[in-house]
């Protein structure tokens, strides 16, 4: 290649650079590029949009569906335009029904445990995010599907949707962190029904036990799930971050060490820009653009 050739296509590879910069900022970014077989990935304003797309099979789990969650996942994670994520289901029917019983007659203990394993990986990244992540429950949310919504950090319901951890009648227990999660999000008393029993409940019902944190009409669904993300993108991202951090985690430490790490983290905070920009606004009485540096 001549010295000549060689600069063009410096120049060519800095423009290429420039531009896919610019396309993040105009509201582009690699989702656009993404193309799944089992699920889809949208981007509206600065949330991404992850709709589970098997409805014919009410959106349960195979092995593609969790690979493909899991591609999503880290590019929406990498994307910095992207302040939060909502998770949903294609179609009315199903959130998502969990892993797709079909395939169970041809598990093996070993195929078992490695299906168990890869489940719990996915939704320990999706709890581990630095971004807020909402599902919107909009129909069945059973057994992987509920343990799905139980990594999230929010959980708004459609008025139809049913909810519970059917495993037990199975033969089964959940496993992809259900059993964990539950307890953590409902009680042991709520916890051991749900799991336990097989008990399927209601919107109204996973509302009044906290399994939920939002019910509401099934046509306002996706409007009030972008309410909250656009509420939630607004916010500090490095702030949201580390507040989910201490919230997730710190709880599981001895009290002493949990009040310790939120120690760490809210000194960190001092150092952002993002909190010279927060208090400059409380007293100029304005509002903060918080851009997440």
């Amino acid at each position: 290649m001549t010295g000549l050739r060689v600069a063009v296509f410096r120049e060519l590879s800095a423009l290429n650079i420039e531009i896919a910069a610019l396309k993040i900022l105009d509201g582009e970014s690699c989702l656009s590029q993404a193309s799944y077989n089992t699920i889809k990935l949208e981007r509206e304003d600065s949330a991404a949009w992850i709709i589970l797309n098997r409805p014919h099979k009410l959106n349960t789990f195979n092995e593609e569906m969790m690979d493909e969650l899991y591609d999503a996942l880290n590019a929406v994670e990498k994307d910095a335009g992207i302040r939060c994520v909502v998770i949903t289901g294609e179609g009315d029917r199903a959130f998502s029904a969990g892993a797709d019983i079909t395939a169970f007659p041809k598990v093996t203990p070993v195929k078992g445990e490695e299906f168990s394993r890869k489940g719990q990986k996915v939704f320990a990244f999706l709890e581990e995010m630095s971004k807020p992540v909402i599902a919107a429950i909009n129909g069945y949310a059973l057994g992987g599907g509920l343990e799905l919504a139980l990594s999230c950090d929010f959980r708004i319901a459609a008025e139809h949707a049913e909810l519970g951890s059917p495993e037990i009648n199975l033969g089964i227990i959940p496993g992809w962190g259900g059993t964990q999660r539950l307890v953590r999000v409902v009680g042991f008393k709520n916890a051991k029904r749900l799991v336990m029993l097989g008990e399927r409940i209601k919107a109204d019902e996973a509302l009044r036990i906290g399994l939920v944190d939002a019910v509401v009409p099934s046509e306002k669904l996706r409007q009030e799930s972008m309410k909250l993300a656009q509420r939630l993108a607004s916010g500090p991202p490095i702030a949201l971050k580390y507040a989910k951090y201490a919230l997730n985690f710190g709880s599981q430490f001895p009290l002493e060490a949990g009040t310790r790490l939120e120690s760490l983290l809210m000194a960190l905070l001092f150092s952002t820009n993002d909190a010279k920009r927060g208090v400059e606004a409380f007293t100029s009485r304005s509002k903060p653009e918080f851009k997440g540096d």
